[in-house]
């Protein structure tokens, strides 16, 4: 593909539909009236940008000659969608990352729960009721954000948070993260930080203090 050239109209000869572009070296270019992509005649004195080919006898002629007002507004509608796409695959990127990290911090405290469990520091039950309970975290923010979608009845903010408080912070967290339900919600997510602050408090209560453990 011939490499485009800008130039600007010097001549133009409206009765026999051809003219002459000068261009950048100021030479002169042929072009012809059906070489103009614009749809209306051209005008002399207009900016244009055009490829150069040349003819059986050697002689340049210009092609596809188009407005370069026309073509920087096209070269900007493209930049602008290459901007946009790379923003969302920028915001993507963090987000699958933001994913990975939320994961690895939801396994990584059952894991520890776990571990304390085997070193008879905490009650399997314990550990059985975080792991039921983020799992019946998930599935309420699953239902709700379905409700959402459908109109019908919603899950109380209150109530997502209490299952939060109560444990079930980290199915809490992934459905945020997976399901991207209540994470754009600044209030909602701060209040949400402060029942994982809660609920681990109480358990550090309980680690330090067995006998408050009811079984």
């Amino acid at each position: 593909m011939a490499a485009r050239q800008q130039g600007q109209i010097k001549k133009w000869q409206e009765d026999k539909g051809f003219g002459f572009i000068e261009t950048e070296a100021r030479e002169q270019v042929f072009f012809h009236v059906s070489e103009f992509k614009a749809q209306r005649r051209p005008n002399i004195g207009e900016e244009v940008v055009f490829s150069v080919e040349y003819d059986n006898q050697g002689r340049m002629q210009a092609k596809q000659v188009q407005e370069l007002g026309f073509v920087k507004q096209q070269m900007a509608q493209k930049n602008k969608q290459i901007r946009q796409r790379n923003h969302k695959r920028s915001i993507q990127a963090d987000f699958e990352a933001g994913q990975k990290k939320r994961l690895f911090v939801g396994v990584g405290f059952y894991l520890v729960l776990i571990l304390l469990a085997i070193m008879d520091k905490l009650s399997w039950l314990i550990v059985g009721w975080y792991i039921a309970l983020g799992l019946v975290t998930y599935l309420m923010y699953a239902k709700d954000k379905a409700a959402a979608q459908s109109s019908e009845w919603r899950t109380p903010e209150s109530t997502l948070h209490l299952l939060s408080v109560l444990g079930g912070w980290v199915g809490a967290m992934v459905a945020q993260t997976y399901l991207r339900h209540k994470s754009q919600k600044v209030d909602f997510r701060m209040t949400y930080y402060l029942t994982v602050l809660i609920n681990l408090a109480g358990l550090l209560v309980l680690l330090t203090n067995k006998e408050l453990l009811p079984f």
